[in-house]
């Protein structure tokens, strides 16, 4: 019955330099939440910036090698 439960302690077995200083109210320096949904848009749009990118040059040479 161990793997029933989900252990909610997330930094078991970390280094203590690597754990998150915790705050009153959770860890401290963390992002909010916000700020991850935008930086994961620009993500979103930044890959398919570069995709259109691709996309469009291997058409434009397309065009050039078929004249």
């Amino acid at each position: 019955m161990d793997g029933l439960n989900s252990n909610l302690n997330l930094n078991e077995g970390l280094v203590p330099r690597l754990m998150p200083r915790i705050g009153d109210w959770g860890p401290d320096n963390v992002q909010p939440t916000r700020k991850k949904k935008r930086m994961r848009w620009f993500a979103v749009g930044g890959f398919i910036l570069v995709a259109a990118l691709v996309v469009g040059y291997g058409y434009w040479m397309y065009t050039l090698f078929i004249g």
